[in-house]
C-alpha cells in the first residue's frame, strides 16, 4: 500500500477536513509557524483521533520561506526513505509549484492542492456516482500534466490506483469512454492523447 504524506502549511491554510484523512494510507505532518501559539479545538482533537498517524512540526526561527523550506526538507528525507510515497502539500502558495514540478522530474509523486478535499485520492474515496468519478479522473490527469499515461494499459492502471483498485474494470472502462466522449481524450493504436480543459 502507497503511504499518502499530507504536508499542511498551517500559516497558509487551518484545515477543516482532517477527519477525512483517517484511513492507514495517510501520514499527516502539520508544520506550524513559530509565531503561531494557539490551534483551534477542533483541529487538535481532529489531529488526536488520528494518533501515531499525525504529528505537529513546529518549525525554527522566521522568515519569508521558513516554514515552506522545513516542508521541502522532509519531503527530500522521506522521499529518501521510501520512494513509492506520494506527497500531497496543503497549501494556497503557489511557490511550491517549482519545487513540485522538480520533485516530479526525479519520477517522485508529488502535489499541491488548497484543501484536504481537494486530494485525489480523497476525492475518489467520497464519490459515488459515474459521473462523480469521472471528475476525480480527469481533475487527476490534469494535475499530472507532463506526466499523464500515453497507454491505455498504463491509463486505466493510473485509474485503478487512484481508487485504490476498489473499481470493476467495467468502471473504469465507462469512465475511460466518459472521457473519450467529451473529447478530453483520444485513443489510437493503444495510444492516448490528451485534449483537457484549461490548457492541462
Amino acid at each position: 500500500m502507497r503511504i499518502n504524506y499530507v504536508l499542511v502549511d498551517f500559516e497558509n491554510v487551518q484545515p477543516d477536513s482532517i477527519g477525512l484523512l483517517a484511513g492507514e494510507q495517510f501520514k499527516v505532518l502539520v508544520f506550524v509557524g513559530a509565531n503561531q501559539t494557539k490551534l483551534s479545538f477542533d483541529i487538535a482533537s481532529a489531529l488526536q483521533k488520528l494518533g501515531t498517524q499525525a504529528e505537529y512540526i513546529k518549525i525554527s526561527g522566521n522568515g519569508a520561506n521558513a516554514l515552506d523550506f522545513h516542508i521541502a526538507y522532509y519531503i527530500g528525507v522521506l522521499a529518501a526513505q521510501q520512494s513509492s510515497a506520494y506527497f500531497h502539500i496543503i497549501s494556497k502558495d503557489k511557490g511550491f509549484d517549482p519545487l513540485i514540478q522538480h520533485l516530479r522530474s526525479r519520477k517522485i509523486f508529488a502535489g499541491r492542492v488548497a484543501s484536504i478535499t481537494e486530494i485525489p485520492i480523497v476525492k475518489a474515496s467520497n464519490s459515488t456516482t459515474s459521473e462523480e468519478k469521472t471528475e476525480v479522473v480527469l481533475l487527476r490527469l490534469q494535475q499530472l500534466k507532463a506526466s499523464k499515461p500515453r497507454t491505455v494499459k498504463t491509463l486505466i492502471s493510473t485509474i485503478g490506483a487512484l481508487f485504490q483498485k476498489k473499481l470493476q474494470s467495467s468502471e473504469i472502462d465507462q469512465i475511460v469512454a466518459e472521457l473519450e466522449r467529451r473529447q478530453y481524450l483520444a485513443i489510437q493504436d493503444s495510444k492516448v492523447s490528451y485534449t483537457l480543459p484549461n490548457n492541462t
